[in-house]
This record gives C-alpha cells, sequence and structure tokens, in this order.
C-alpha cells in the first residue's frame, strides 16, 4: 500500500534498457505491424507481431479497442512474467494513484498489504484508521474484495480496489489463522493521515512506538530521544510491532542514532555485486543504555533493516516473532510522461548478510500473543521486555 521501499533513483542503465524498449516497440507501430526482430538467445518477436496484426486484422470488435490499452496490457504482461508482487508497470492513473498514495493523504482503509504464498496478506492496519478500528489484524490473508476474488491478485490491485472516495464503504473476506471460518469485514473508507510515533513510560522505562517511517519520521524521532535523555532512565523500548516500513533513508539515519559512523546498516544485493549502506555516525551517548526492540510479523522492511542492525551490532535485544519479511529494493522509473515502472533490483540482507526476504528476522526472545491476551487487553511481548530491561 503506502511506502513500499522505492529509490527513488535513475539509474543510466536500467533506464536506458526501458527506453529502448518503449522506443523499439514504438518503433515496430510505426513501421509496420508485421515487423520481426529476434536476437541471439533465440527471442523471436514475430509470435508478438503475429499476434498484434491478428487482432487488428481480426478481432471482432477492433473499433472499441484502444491501441494504448493493447500496448499497455502487453507490457503488464510481460511485467506479471517476473512472478514479483513487487515489480509493477503503472498506466496514466495507477501511476497517478500510486503517486498520491507516496506523497500525501488519501482516501483508503489505512493498512499495509504483501503477498504471502501468492495470497495478499495483511503486513499491518496503520494505526487509529478504519482498517484498524474495524478490527483488521496482520496476518489476514484476503480471500475476496467486494466479493471478487483476491486469489492471484496483484498488491497493486487490490489497493486499487481497497480505496476509493472518503465515505464509501469496501467489503473484504479474510482467512485468519485462528478462526475456522471466512470472516467479512466491511470497512467505511475515510482519510488516511500516516501516524508516526507515540512516547511514555512504563515502570522507568521509556518507550518509542514507532508506527511507520515516513519522510517527517526523523524529525519526530530526534524529539523522542531528547524526551528519552531528558527522562532519567538508561532503558529504552523501541516498538516497531505493526510497523510496515517506509523509506530506506530513514530507516537509515535512526539507525545511525546508535551506531558509529560506517558501520553497515543494510547491505543491498544486486545479483551480480553487493553494496553496504553504513551509518552516518548520528551516535549519542549510549555507551550504559539498555535496548530491547519489540518486533511482530507486522514489522516489515524498513522496521527489518532497523531491528536486524542493531541486533546484529549488539546494541538491541529483540523480542516478540518473526518478521514479515519484505526486503526487497525497487526502483520507480519513468516509461513515459503519464506511466511508469516499479521494479525490483536488489534484495536487503542484514550486516552479517542474511536475507530479509521470505523468511523475515527471527527474534532473539521468542513471545507468543494469544487471542486470549488480545480479548483480555494483555501485552505479554512488552511484559517480557520490561521484564527482560529490570533484570
Amino acid at each position: 500500500m503506502i511506502h513500499k521501499e522505492i529509490i527513488m533513483k535513475f539509474s543510466k542503465y536500467s533506464l536506458a534498457i526501458l527506453l529502448f524498449l518503449i522506443i523499439g516497440f514504438n518503433f515496430g507501430l510505426n513501421q509496420g505491424r508485421g515487423i520481426a526482430a529476434s536476437d541471439s538467445e533465440g527471442v523471436d518477436m514475430r509470435d508478438f507481431w503475429k499476434t498484434w496484426n491478428l487482432i487488428q486484422e481480426e478481432y471482432v470488435d477492433i473499433e472499441d479497442v484502444n491501441e494504448k490499452d493493447l500496448i499497455y496490457g502487453a507490457i503488464k504482461g510481460m511485467v506479471g512474467s517476473l512472478d514479483d508482487p513487487y515489480t509493477t508497470f503503472f498506466t496514466p492513473s495507477e501511476k497517478e494513484s500510486f503517486e498520491e498514495s507516496i506523497f500525501g493523504n488519501f482516501s483508503g482503509v489505512g493498512m499495509e498489504v504483501g503477498i504471502v504464498d501468492d495470497m495478499v496478506t495483511v503486513v499491518a492496519p496503520l494505526k487509529d484508521t478504519p482498517a484498524e478500528r474495524a478490527g483488521i489484524k496482520s496476518g489476514d490473508v484476503i480471500v475476496s474484495i467486494d466479493d471478487e476474488s483476491a486469489v492471484g491478485m496483484s498488491i497493486d490491485d487490490a489497493v486499487s480496489r481497497i480505496r476509493g472516495e472518503k465515505g464509501t464503504d469496501v467489503k473484504i473476506t479474510i482467512s485468519r489463522e485462528e478462526e475456522d471460518e471466512l470472516l467479512e469485514i466491511v470497512i467505511t473508507r475515510g482519510t488516511i493521515k500516516i501516524p508516526i510515533l507515540e512516547t511514555r513510560t512504563e515502570e522507568d522505562i521509556f518507550v518509542i512506538e514507532l508506527y511507520n517511517f515516513t519522510g517527517k519520521v526523523e524529525k519526530d524521532f530526534r524529539k523522542a530521544m531528547a524526551e528519552f535523555f531528558a527522562s532519567n532512565t538508561d532503558k529504552l523500548i523501541l516498538d516497531l510491532r505493526g510497523n510496515p516500513g517506509g523509506y530506506l533513508d530513514s530507516a537509515i539515519n535512526i539507525s545511525s542514532y546508535f551506531l558509529p559512523e560506517g558501520a553497515v546498516v543494510v547491505q543491498e544485493d544486486f545479483g551480480d555485486r553487493k553494496t553496504a549502506l553504513r551509518s552516518t555516525g548520528q551516535l549519542l551517548d549510549l555507551d550504559d543504555i539498555e535496548m530491547v526492540i519489540l518486533i511482530d510479523s507486522g514489522s516489515a522492511s524498513a522496521s527489518e533493516i532497523v531491528a536486524g542492525a542493531l541486533s546484529e551490532h549488539g546494541v538491541a535485544t529483540t523480542i516478540g516473532k518473526n518478521t514479515f519479511g519484505k526486503g526487497s529494493v525497487q526502483q520507480l522509473v519513468d516509461i513515459s510522461s503519464d506511466t511508469s515502472l516499479k521494479l525490483t533490483i536488489a534484495k536487503w540482507l542484514t550486516p552479517e548478510g542474511k536475507t530479509i526476504s521470505g523468511e523475515g528476522l527471527a527474534p532473539d526472545i521468542d513471545v507468543e500473543v494469544t487471542k486470549d491476551d488480545l480479548e483480555n487487553d494483555r501485552d505479554p511481548q512488552l511484559d517480557a521486555a520490561i521484564e527482560f530491561l529490570n533484570k
């Protein structure tokens, strides 16, 4: 949904390839639909152009067909063949909707979704949103949206169907692990404002609940750390449960509060090479501080980067459950003035080289939260963190 990890950088090499594909495609259309092309690996474009010609010449309702839609459909088919839920081609309307969700407030229900075992799955509902108030939980598998099956649906298709005008309803049918039957939840859409963080003290322990890694998080986090130092406690809990991630730079900068300059925060694996992203050295005087990071299945992407880095560098102990496992890097490239491609270009690894994608990160101390705990407003993971820091 919102704040998928989009690295707004434009590789000249990647852009050249994509422009070549689009220019070549349009060149073929302009020069005649019977053009054949092949390369040394045996990829023969004649099949494509033969299909194009047959549609143009024989399809019964060709007068109702927009050639741009055919082109967009062909590109979507190519992208879909990658079988990567995070690589997506955006048509003009989809691009506009996507940019709106990244850069501003929008109408919807307020939850991050991902793909698990080929099913659209809730990473986490955002705090104080219609989704959270309706009872949506991390791990809920979306079976249908407004009675249309979500099986095989892409993330961006699911998001476009769930979002809508403020005040309208969307019916989401979910499968939940602890429930024997499917649940139908009707959610009234609202204006979504992304929450950032809250602070409080629990038994002389300072707690920072970080809800999202938005562009504004660093300013708020700096204030929260100032509150922590003014609180006269040396114990800190950073609660990243239900935090679906956000911007990579925010994860690096927040990790830099706790790591010396040059320490590896995360590695990017491009397949043929790896690069290390390092702490900028905003290190605070934390020599005597004890720290716990709370994680669960709703902790994804940027949350996993911070938790993995601080745990492996020995700065913090992680407590909770296994994280979501969203560990890939997307690059957003403009294909034309009104279309774009969100392309997976790398995978994230922890400083020690453990992959984040798929399996996620296991906590140092595993603590389960049962259905009975939830119904009785108990938080055994927070209790475990408090006990660990006070021992």
